[in-house]
């Protein structure tokens, strides 16, 4: 059984190489995806699931759900935006397995929050500020989504 997961970094220089890194994973989204979000405040976090929405033709205007916890849009696929950072492992009274086990794409604010509720494979993206606008990204994941990491990595190295 293999249990290692691939990892890559990469550096967005701008807003359009966070646009670009949606669009990449948007290209490979399926039902019941999983993508966990962490990084500092005003590292990208929500500004990278504006542009996943764009890209799934969600045209609502996408905010972080921080004190709603939870924020659905129609697309292509559902998105679940969630923003588990006032959670710490008491997500389960707010019955968020319904959506993260649902048939959408559920996008995850701080997901280390509720990570026992969350299966052991997901995508994960952890943003760092590196400047006024750069950031550094380390993308990791196994199974179905190595293949979205060796795209993402085939296309930043060009």
């Amino acid at each position: 059984m293999r249990v290692d997961k691939l990892e890559i970094k990469i550096e967005l220089r701008n807003v359009d190489d966070t646009k670009k890194l949606a669009v990449i994973i948007t290209e490979y989204v399926f039902k019941g995806m999983i993508i966990g979000l962490t990084g500092d405040l005003g590292a990208g976090k929500t500004t990278f699931t504006k542009y996943l929405a764009k890209s799934l033709g969600i045209d609502d205007n996408l905010n972080s759900p921080t004190f709603n916890i939870l924020k659905v849009y129609q697309g292509r696929i559902d998105l679940y935006h969630m923003d588990v950072y006032r959670l710490e492992d008491i997500g389960f009274d707010y019955e968020l397995d319904d959506y993260i086990y649902g048939d959408g794409v559920s996008v995850i604010e701080w997901y280390p929050y509720i990570k026992s509720m969350l299966p052991n494979n997901i995508l994960t993206i952890d943003f760092k500020v590196t400047g006024e606008n750069s950031r550094e990204v380390i993308i990791s994941g196994k199974s179905e989504y190595e293949k979205i990491i060796k795209a993402i990595s085939d296309r930043y190295s060009n």
